[in-house]
């Protein structure tokens, strides 16, 4: 007995020798083991040196809590999984789940303050054994960093997908989602965008939401082309101090002047993004008293620039059947109006169907009468990032647009051959310059014919940035208060924004792809006493079973 015990403290303290010295490396040698099949869990290498520089605490509330069905739940356990990779890289990063309307008596002065925020809620319905009930849900996080703060949207708004569908889209983002957020909140601002104004481009507050969104990462501010008549080399100068130019719906003709400008700071290695209408139709004019508006090419004096980067944007609108939807007044029921909502065809709702970044697990965006653009073959390296669907076709201009057409009949063959146009298109490469072999519309003795590599994307609709209005002001961009839908159009442009301006490789975060298997719940309910029992009897059994085996065995060691 006495060299049993002997050996039992040798054993003991062998073991406790042991577990420290396992300590003792484990502060030194970190090393965690992702055995899921994507590797879901395993962090790109931008989003460990966005966490690592965090040298203070960091805090993210994420308010998914509460009575969910499985779906939700699902993403609830994603999130924190995901949180607490993050805080495991990272101590500074702290994160807390709560139910922001848990208390009844706090519940409306909450929600006010979320809706306030842009923090809107979410309805669910709740089955349990053929049983349901409604539960409001607040799928988001703030995340806060000293004295500034950001909100992190959780779910996907797809509009006609499925809540699982919703769900793995939103897992596939997150990563994305909460990295972008540290980022923005953690480090100074640094790139610089130049609004373009002075050829009749939006207004800032129709721009309002996008500027606003922007502000929170970037330095931003107004460039005006009118003192190019004058002072045309200090304003080229003053132009290549940015880093991108945001070319917002232009509606006046650029002088030769203004291009030169424009030209030399695209091929000084300047990013632009162009939101430009080829065709002069806008959707405030449609609603007068005949309800149809003459659509006619607009000339912006830009297409000799354009064809010599690669591409043409032709004067022509393209109808889709593919398309958002729209109110209109049908006539009077006592003293209200009525309203009856109809598809406009001139306003294509367009889904990614790529795998670019910019693009890919993005939500449905809205245009609204845009056109087709032809690629032209030179050494720039092009990306369609978004086309019009299989069942749309350019229209000639000019032409009579009317809101009588929301009820005509149409058939696949009018489009056959005619879909997929592209709309959105990404230029890399080092682009020539339009004067080359020209004469100069002014003199400018740092002008060159190629200079260095640069990227540009060019979107065939202008309006696609442009936010409503409403009596307390600017609504959220992609937002229409018509038939309260929300389109993907302000995170297509912030995308945009940030893949141009993007050196830490932040936006291929959304390349990633998680595999996501959900349950079967129809299945589950034709099943439901077989799924008790594997996933709670078994379980059990399975521990009666080796409880009673473990004591057997110990019995019939210490018995002999």
């Amino acid at each position: 007995m006495k060299v049993a015990k002997k050996q039992n403290i040798k054993q003991l303290v062998l073991i406790a020798f042991a577990l420290i010295a396992i300590n003792i490396i484990g502060n030194y040698f970190f090393k965690r083991f992702d055995l899921t099949e994507d590797k879901r869990y395993t962090l790109s290498q931008t989003s460990l040196n966005i966490i690592k520089s965090v040298d203070s605490p960091l805090i993210i509330d994420v308010f998914l809590e509460g009575n969910f069905p499985p779906e939700f739940k699902r993403l609830q356990d994603e999130t924190k999984q995901l949180l607490e990779e993050f805080s495991a890289y990272n101590s500074n990063i702290i994160f807390e789940f709560a139910n922001p309307i848990e208390n009844e008596e706090e519940r409306v002065a909450v929600m006010k303050q979320f809706y306030e925020r842009g923090l809107q809620p979410l309805n669910i319905t709740v089955e349990n054994k053929g049983k349901q009930s409604q539960e409001v849900v607040f799928p988001w996080a703030i995340a806060s960093y000293g004295d500034k703060s950001t909100k992190v949207s959780l779910l996907k708004n797809l509009m006609g997908a499925s809540t699982e569908q919703k769900v793995i889209s939103s897992v596939q983002h997150l990563e994305f989602a909460f990295a972008e957020a540290i980022n923005k909140i953690s480090k100074d601002k640094q790139k610089k965008i130049a609004v373009l104004k002075g050829n009749g481009e939006l207004e800032d507050k129709y721009i309002a939401d996008f500027l606003k969104t922007v502000k929170e990462s970037y330095y931003i501010g107004p460039f005006t082309l009118d003192s190019v008549a004058k002072q045309p080399t200090q304003s080229l100068e003053a132009l290549k101090k940015y880093d991108l130019v945001v070319i917002a719906k232009p509606t006046e003709v650029f002088t030769e002047e203004e291009k030169q400008v424009l030209d030399q700071y695209i091929i000084s290695g300047g990013k632009t993004l162009w939101l430009v209408d080829a065709v002069k139709a806008d959707m405030e004019e449609m609603f007068n008293e005949t309800g149809t508006i003459l659509a006619h090419q607009r000339d912006l004096g830009l297409n000799d620039m354009f064809f010599k980067y690669g591409f043409r944007i032709h004067p022509l609108l393209i109808k889709d059947e593919r398309a958002t939807p729209i109110k209109l007044a049908t006539g009077e029921q006592g003293s209200d109006t009525e309203f009856q909502q109809y598809f406009w065809k001139f306003a294509p709702f367009i889904y990614p169907e790529t795998q670019n970044p910019i693009v890919k697990n993005l939500e449905g965006i809205k245009f609204e009468f845009t056109s087709p653009i032809e690629l032209l073959n030179n050494k720039i390296n092009k990306t369609v990032l978004l086309t019009s669907s299989e069942y749309s076709r350019p229209i000639g201009t000019p032409t009579e647009v009317s809101l009588a057409s929301v009820t005509e009949e149409t058939t696949p063959e009018e489009y056959q051959g005619k879909g997929l146009l592209p709309v959105a298109v990404l230029f890399e490469g080092k682009f020539s310059s339009m004067y080359t072999n020209r004469i100069l519309p002014f003199k400018d003795n740092s002008y060159v014919a190629e200079g260095n590599a640069s990227k540009m994307i060019v979107v065939s609709d202008g309006d696609i940035i442009k936010n409503q209005l409403d009596q307390n002001g600017p609504l959220e961009l992609g937002f229409d208060k018509w038939t309260n839908n929300l389109y993907g159009n302000k995170e297509f442009l912030m995308n945009c924004v940030n893949y141009l301006l993007d050196d830490t490789g932040l936006i291929n975060i959304r390349s990633k792809d998680v595999n996501l298997p959900l349950l079967n719940k129809e299945r589950v309910y034709q099943n439901y006493t077989m799924a008790q029992v594997l996933t709670i009897g078994l379980p059990m059994l399975i521990l009666i079973v080796f409880g009673f085996l473990f004591t057997y065995l110990r019995k019939r060691m210490y018995t002999k």
